[in-house]
């Protein structure tokens, strides 16, 4: 399906950006292969409903004034509490030029080792980058984690199934999932413990006092 966003360009400057907002529009740059920036601004229902269904991954023609282009959607910028579109980046894109992008992993299923054997399922990468032509991107890419049935065992990047003409730029042996031990996981999140440096509380010393040091307040 082809997914279209229509846009409009806009003025530079704080009280214009502050209007574009009030109007329920959402400020944006254009950028990429060497022609300069464009400043736009694209009505925040539509923008909406095209990155729920494109994410970050999937082609977008961008209509300004009529003239269709081939964008990606390079980054978007969102308000902390909200959590509504502040700004958002357009890279213009080449059809039958390759680009790299980071594709979200998606995990499906559940691993025994988990479920059966106490383990921790912990993920180390939640997406990977790869190079392809902009029509070949995935969308996101299935990790199948049933086959984590003992404790130690992981999924590897060499062992993803990708989309042909979908290229991989990561280590073949990076992990992406893996299962770990209970207390191995609790070991590893806290660290090593210097002894040296721990004072016992309670400790009885000469005299009957104990070893607990209270911190003196400070004027």
């Amino acid at each position: 399906m082809k997914l279209e966003l229509k846009a409009e360009k806009r003025e530079v400057s704080r009280e214009k950006t502050k209007e574009i907002r009030e109007k329920g529009m959402i400020p944006a740059e254009l950028y990429g292969h060497g022609k300069e920036n464009e400043h736009l601004s694209v009505l925040k229902k539509d923008f909406e409903n095209v990155f729920k269904e494109a994410g970050e991954n999937t082609v977008v023609y961008l209509n300004v004034n009529g003239e269709e282009t081939p964008v990606l959607i390079y980054g978007v910028d969102k308000d902390a509490i909200s959590g509504e579109f502040k700004n958002i980046d357009f890279y213009r894109i080449k059809m039958d030029e390759k680009v790299t992008a980071e594709i979200p992993f998606i995990f499906k299923g559940e691993s025994s080792a988990v479920q059966n054997l106490g383990g921790i399922l912990v993920t180390v990468l939640h997406e990977v980058e790869v190079e392809a032509l902009p029509a070949d991107l995935p969308h996101s890419i299935e990790i199948d984690i049933t086959a984590l049935d003992e404790i130690g065992k992981s999924v590897f990047i060499k062992d993803i199934k990708l989309p042909k003409g979908v290229e991989v730029k990561e280590d073949a042996e990076a992990v992406i999932v893996t299962v770990k031990e209970q207390k191995q996981e609790k070991e590893e999140e806290t660290g090593p413990t210097d002894v040296s440096a721990v004072e016992v509380i309670g400790e009885k010393k000469e005299g009957g006092e104990t070893g607990e040091k209270k911190e003196e307040k400070k004027s």
